[in-house]
């Protein structure tokens, strides 16, 4: 297709990305999100006091899983021998709300942003179903890549 999509094939077909000429190099991506909710909804957060459990721990675990899950979850995804994965999730009175960030490593021959934002809006979503029975119009967002790093682009900070 000549604009620079490397999932489609010259037909303009969707395909997965063959990766077997690229060079094996250590990988890393970190994403961000957030979960917004009143500041009594949080309280329950930081008192731990949900009806669930741990909130944050429970997040986290979540977080990792949906990185190790993202090639099942999105089609055209490589699965990927994850070397690490770190999901923070810290309570913010100022949002007020959870920020999340999540950092993916691996050793390969394709980045793992995609395994990072999974793992970021999966431990968002799981705040959000610890929490619903308090607060239905939670709000979740600002998803994004904040690094990456490894591979022929090289390095990227947003």
């Amino acid at each position: 297709m000549g604009d620079g999509l490397s999932h489609f094939d010259d037909a303009g077909q969707a395909h997965m990305v063959d990766v077997s000429d690229k060079a094996v190099t250590a990988r890393i991506a970190t994403a961000a999100a957030w979960i917004k909710m009143t500041p009594d909804t949080l309280a329950h957060v930081t008192a731990g006091t949900a009806k669930k459990g741990d909130v944050l721990g429970i997040g986290r675990i979540a977080g990792i899983q949906g990185a190790k899950k993202t090639s099942d979850l999105i089609p055209l995804c490589h699965p990927l021998p994850i070397t690490k994965v770190a999901v923070d999730l810290v309570p913010d009175t100022a949002l007020p709300g959870v920020r999340i960030e999540a950092t993916v490593k691996t050793t390969g021959q394709t980045g793992v942003e995609m395994e990072a934002l999974t793992a970021a809006s999966t431990a968002a979503l799981t705040v959000y179903d610890m929490l619903k029975a308090v607060q239905k119009d939670m709000e979740i967002g600002g998803l994004r890549v904040t690094l990456k790093d490894g591979g022929k682009s090289g390095r990227f900070e947003g």
